[in-house]
């Protein structure tokens, strides 16, 4: 069982970026949650920073953060999830 919060996975992430807007509340951002495979348990968001909106990934029950580019660069997505 790996416990988190959605703030500690935003830290592991974020790679000097800094959140502008979140759907989580400061509360939310605390809750603490299993990642681990199952099903999802964190609750659902959105976030943005100057450069990336990020947002929830699950595969098998495992979750964890993804982010695309906020602005067009031309640049495709890769696909995300389990492949």
């Amino acid at each position: 069982m790996a416990v988190v919060t959605w703030r500690k996975k935003f830290e592991a992430v974020l790679d000097g970026d800094t959140l502008i807007h979140n759907t989580l509340t400061e509360e939310d951002m605390d809750v603490q949650f299993d990642d681990g495979y199952g099903g999802p348990e964190g609750k659902p968001f959105t976030a943005w920073s100057e450069t990336h909106v990020y947002f929830p990934q699950c595969y098998d029950g495992a979750e964890w953060i993804e982010r695309v580019p906020r602005n067009p660069n031309n640049e495709p997505t890769q696909h995300m999830g389990g492949y």
